[in-house]
């Protein structure tokens, strides 16, 4: 008994430290967001000078200031400020942790249709052909084969176990289901949270960028009493509504994968549920 809830540990374990590690992963994303809002976003091919300014050259130096003027959309994004970079990694992180979620998702469904493969063991369970049963798991290779066949090997161990009675072996069966799914969801939840957190905060933090732009939008009409600057106005204006916009697509984008891979894994879920319950039946019917 120590053996196998030893070896339960070292499996749950090596489901929750597989796959992408978030503490190293984000910081790298960041540097990238950043990376990309300076030298992409900020290159200076991407603004012109103002046309009464014409011939002067341009440098990282003169964008932000008011003789630059965005040609293109990339320097457009570029002065939604300094909140870009954190709403670029968001957006960055949401797209690497779905591909994460996604390719694992894939290998837990395993191979083959997940349908056909209930449908294929809760008929050889009827027919208490529990060795077939069995081979199905190993060709199947999927999170719902590993629940599977630890149910099954269970079944064949309780089923010519002569010290308990039926109800401590039902009960016994139920555990060992139990266990093996419990084993299964870290590897399916992983990550989860990131998509889920990053749905709010990111409509957050734009919301903080389009604060600070109409804050500079307000304080360019102020600071020029009867003459506003208008460069400086529409500057400020732009910058919030592009933080707006960068926070609300960020946003969208994490809140529908993140029901899509929870939908995912809820299907995973109702599987498992429903050939566990066969497993069940049939060791009370044949045992």
């Amino acid at each position: 008994m120590e053996m196998n809830v030893s070896k339960n540990d070292e499996q749950l374990v090596a489901r929750k430290t597989g796959g992408l590690n978030p503490a190293i992963i984000i910081p790298i994303l960041l540097v990238i967001g950043i990376c990309i809002w300076l030298f992409v976003l900020g290159n200076p091919g991407n603004f012109k000078a103002d046309p009464r300014l014409a011939g002067a050259s341009v440098a990282f130096s003169d964008v932000e200031s008011k003789e630059m003027h965005p040609e293109g959309f990339l320097g457009m994004i570029y002065m939604g400020g300094v909140i870009v970079p954190l709403l670029i990694t968001f957006m960055i992180t949401v797209i690497v942790f779905s591909f994460e979620r996604y390719f694992v998702l894939s290998k837990a469904s395993g191979s083959g249709n997940v349908d056909a493969f209930v449908l294929k063991v809760r008929s050889l369970l009827n027919e208490n052909r529990v060795d077939e049963a069995l081979e199905e798991c190993d060709r199947q290779q999927g999170s719902v084969g590993n629940v599977v066949k630890e149910g099954l090997t269970t079944y064949k161990a309780l089923a010519h176990d002569t010290t308990l009675n039926k109800e401590q072996k039902m009960v016994a069966l139920n555990k060992a289901i139990e266990e093996a799914t419990t084993l299964e969801m870290p590897m399916l939840e992983k990550n989860m949270m990131i998509l889920s957190t990053l749905g709010t905060v990111a409509t957050l933090v734009a919301l903080l960028g389009t604060v600070i732009g109409m804050i500079r939008a307000f304080f360019a009409l102020g600071a020029g009493g009867g003459t506003p600057d208008a460069a400086a106005l529409s500057i400020g204006i732009s910058e919030a509504l592009i933080n707006t916009a960068l926070g609300i697509g960020t946003s969208a984008v994490a809140i529908i994968l993140y029901n899509f891979f929870t939908s995912k894994i809820d299907g995973l879920t109702y599987k498992i549920d429903e050939i566990a319950m066969s497993i069940q039946q049939s060791f009370a019917e044949f045992h």
